[in-house]
């Protein structure tokens, strides 16, 4: 059974860094899918940062240089290091793998298994 566990959200203020963590339990990266999603209230999710089959990134538009997603496969760990944070950042950050893609656009309906979540809050 795939599990995902997130940590390392919180609250700082305006231009802090966060650096978020994923653990994943009976799941083995290879190359699939993997990525980064946030949740605000009253929106929908959208996609953070994914890393394809090939090791190449993508980012949301609105991640304009500031986050950066990496991963070590050998631990099964997917990190996000986020940046010069906003309160526009403020939301529940969830991770995700694909069961089954090598590559995979950015948004939610190509993953097949999230984390819980893990929240951040940014203050002005």
């Amino acid at each position: 059974q795939v599990q995902l566990v997130e940590s390392g959200g919180g609250s700082v203020q305006s231009g802090g860094s966060l650096k978020l963590s994923c653990v994943a339990s009976g799941y083995t990266f290879g190359h699939k899918c993997m990525g980064w999603f946030r949740q605000a209230p009253g929106k929908e999710r959208e996609g953070v940062a994914e890393i394809l089959s090939d090791g190449s990134t993508l980012y949301g538009d609105f991640v304009k240089g500031r986050f950066t997603i990496s991963r070590a496969s050998a631990d099964n760990i997917l990190y996000l290091q986020m940046n010069s944070l906003t309160p526009e950042d403020t939301a529940m950050y969830f991770c995700a793998v694909s069961g089954d893609r090598y590559f995979c656009p950015l948004r939610p309906e190509p993953y097949d298994y999230w984390g819980q979540g893990t929240l951040v809050t940014v203050s002005s």
